[in-house]
């Protein structure tokens, strides 16, 4: 199969489809689905080892820019951002960025994943063995220390493992800030945007001028790809937004908790035993 090949276009299509959905329904950046799927697909397309796992990061947060603007403006419309609060956050979340980043590119593409699937293991199973409860009544003022803490982690993880952030700020905002899993959803939507903005530029800059790199590509970031992916991903995070505003709390946490851990193993096992 040639990167241009048809079955390639259709594979990255329903990739889009996908991560759009998750984005919307969960509050995540899709990347949990595009990561695996592109580091198979560029693998089958003969890009070079050493640069796959980087080059997925990279594109899958290029990605998640316009999935997070569609996603955070839909949970908007039903009064779930608080924009002050994701600008605060966002104050941590670019520091940790730069660091997340940096870290990423100096490993090796093998580590980075099973590191990934660990995390994804890890916050999964906390998330299911005891999911946050709704608050009893709503959240307290948000100190500065916390929201940095969390925009500091998110921003972190985010482009250390290519991913959107939700996969932590989620939980973080639940567990911190006693926000509830609609509002929570809502607002790592937000914060989303910013860490993938910040991300991409990193990746951007750490895969300049690598000559393994293949065409159409500006650092670690595919265009062609994301050009692909992006209009999918945008149309069905409204659609993912729609069924979140009709699914329970406890439903979606459960949901949310089995999807980190089964991606978590299917990554880590890969890296470790492939």
């Amino acid at each position: 199969m040639e990167l241009f090949g048809l079955s390639t276009w259709l594979l990255f299509i329903l990739v889009g489809v996908l991560a759009g959905l998750l984005a919307g329904l969960f509050g995540i950046g899709g990347g949990l689905v595009m990561i695996p799927m592109f580091i198979w697909g560029f693998r089958v397309a003969g890009f070079a080892p050493e640069i796959i796992v980087h080059l997925a990061f990279g594109t899958s947060l290029a990605i998640i820019i316009p999935t997070a603007v569609s996603s955070a403006l839909g949970h908007r419309k039903r009064g779930n951002v608080d924009w002050h609060l994701v600008l605060r956050m966002a104050c941590g979340s670019v520091a940790g960025v730069v660091l997340g980043s940096s870290l990423a590119a100096g490993l090796a593409g093998g580590t980075l994943k099973g590191l990934f699937g660990v995390m994804q293991i890890g916050v999964g199973s906390r998330l299911f063995a005891k999911p946050p409860q709704l608050p009893a009544c709503e959240p307290l003022p948000a100190s500065w220390p916390k929201v940095l803490l969390i925009g500091l982690v998110v921003g972190t993880f985010s482009a250390f493992f290519g991913v959107g952030g939700g996969v932590i700020a989620v939980p973080l905002i639940m567990v911190l800030l006693h926000h509830a899993m609609h509002r929570a959803v809502g607002n790592s939507s937000g914060l989303m945007v910013i860490s993938a903005v910040t991300g991409t530029a990193s990746y951007i800059w750490h895969g300049w001028g690598n000559s393994l790199l293949p065409p159409f590509s500006l650092g670690y970031v595919n265009l062609l790809v994301m050009i692909l992916v992006a209009p999918f991903t945008i149309l069905m995070a409204r659609v993912g937004v729609r069924i979140a505003s009709r699914t329970s709390h406890d439903r979606l946490v459960k949901a949310f908790a089995v999807l980190i851990i089964l991606v978590g193993l299917r990554m880590a096992t890969s890296a470790f035993f492939d």
